[in-house]
């Protein structure tokens, strides 16, 4: 019995009775599948997440033309590629007509799409692309011309990334870019012979084409970003400039005044001894007349310490005596009498201690109510009653005036700004009160402040008080 021995195409293949060729092919392709699969995982997560129609390309911009720019250039492109692809696959390739001219319509018209949903586009040109290649394996004409690939499928498909790279994010054109590499590693496998392989021609100008698109589309990003930020800029320059001069005027307001009321104090002190036979009455009120003048620029002097901050800490900074509160209520309370308005003080019997907000505020509320009375109601009865609730939480300020008479004198100012109940809702506000202002039914005012004996750790929400113009 003679023996010879098994060449390589008589021995099986690991016994499966496959070619060893074939065997080594599909476990190529194995190997590729599983080092693909993390990435794979990744595509399908960026996209098949589907995502709504924003602006189209270029559709902030101001002129027409360029907005309507995008659509002619998709349109071109449809209708250029439409009749050439089909051309190319029935003629060329020797695609059957029908297929052919599905196949091509798929491949170019979603391109009108891109416009304003390229991700969408995509998907239905990829797939297109897919099959075309699918179809193209056994077709007679693929020999020595381009495959997966024909040449109207790299136009149209680099048209696309285009459009991607100008509207997707970075890790979405990298999963379409990742997506048309392995569509072309996979398409190895099943190569047709004598056919010239563009899937790397495809892979690499589909990268530039995504690098350039989206490096000019952040560089436009960061340019509108930079605007924006050069925009808010000068909106704080000019609002720092207008506080700035706010401050300037406080300032030269605050000489102007001072130097005025200066001069009334000096003229109230130096009367009696300038004037002779000056009633004792007489001196008395010149001397109120000083000590309100002298107090008044005092608090100026307070207030403006407040503008000149930068100051605070440099010697000869304004004086820091302390703020006002419930107990300087009587002097203001004396002061308003000597104007010509009778006031009736109600205070607790024993002292309240109140924290140095609670105590500004209650103060200030008592002092604008009174020079509200003062302008628009002189000579008009009023009560300041400064009490606290029967659980000792809260602190009551009531500040009630009567209707002016009118024989006795005729009102300072017949319109106000507002500024003063609006001062008062800010500062109930700020300790967490509640305010309560408005006409009564006779033809009083009447100013209702409930405060906190101590202010809350952070400031409450807005007050939603219901006021009245100053009557």
């Amino acid at each position: 019995m003679s023996t010879r021995s098994l060449t390589p195409e008589d021995e099986p293949a690991r016994g499966d009775g496959r070619p060893p060729a074939r065997a080594q092919a599909l476990r190529v392709t194995r190997r590729v599948l599983r080092a693909a699969r993390p990435p794979l995982r990744m595509l399908a997560t960026e996209l098949g997440t589907p995502n709504r129609p924003g602006t189209p390309l270029f559709g902030s911009v101001r002129r027409r033309w360029v907005r309507g720019l995008p659509y002619v250039v998709a349109f071109g492109f449809a209708v250029s590629l439409l009749p050439t692809g089909v051309h190319l696959l029935h003629h060329d390739y020797g695609m059957a007509g029908g297929l052919a001219g599905a196949l091509a319509t798929a491949q170019s018209v979603p391109l009108l799409l891109a416009v304003t949903r390229p991700l969408q586009a995509w998907w239905v040109i990829f797939t297109a692309d897919v099959l075309c290649a699918a179809t193209l394996t056994g077709a007679d004409g693929v020999a020595g011309r381009p495959w997966p690939w024909p040449v109207t499928v790299i136009v149209g498909y680099l048209a696309l990334m285009v459009a991607l790279s100008l509207r997707e994010r970075r890790r979405t054109l990298i999963a379409v870019w990742l997506t048309t590499g392995v569509a072309g590693i996979l398409s190895e496998a099943v190569a047709p012979s004598d056919s010239q392989n563009t899937w790397v021609l495809m892979f690499v100008l589909a990268g530039v084409v995504l690098l350039l698109g989206a490096a000019l589309r952040e560089r436009d990003d960061a340019q509108r970003k930079l605007q924006e930020q050069e925009t808010i800029s000068e909106a704080e320059r000019a609002r720092r400039t207008l506080l700035e001069e706010r401050t300037r005027i406080a300032r030269e307001l605050h000489d102007v005044v001072a130097h005025h009321m200066s001069v009334i104090a000096v003229q109230a002190d130096s009367a009696p001894y300038r004037i002779s036979g000056i009633p004792a009455q007489a001196q008395e009120e010149f001397g109120a007349i000083a000590t309100s003048a002298r107090e008044s620029l005092a608090e100026m002097r307070r207030l403006l310490g407040v503008l000149r901050s930068e100051e605070a800490e440099q010697p000869g900074a304004p004086e820091k005596a302390p703020q006002p509160g419930v107990g300087q209520l009587r002097k203001l309370v004396e002061a308003t009498v000597r104007a010509g308005v009778p006031v009736e003080l109600v205070l607790p019997a024993e002292p309240v201690t109140l924290e140095p907000a609670v105590d500004l505020s209650a103060y200030r509320i008592v002092q604008e109510a009174l020079a509200n009375v003062v302008r628009h109601a002189p000579g008009a009865p009023t009560r300041v009653s400064v009490t606290t609730t029967g659980d000792a939480t809260r602190l009551t300020v009531l500040v009630v005036n009567e209707p002016p008479a009118p024989a006795i004198s005729v009102p300072l100012e017949t319109s106000g700004t507002g500024h003063g109940l609006v001062g008062m809702r800010e500062r109930v506000r700020l300790v967490g009160g509640t305010l309560d202002t408005g006409p009564l039914p006779d033809g009083g005012f009447r100013v209702a402040a409930q405060l906190p004996l101590s202010a809350p750790l952070s400031p409450p929400a807005p007050l939603a008080a219901k006021d009245s113009p100053a009557p």
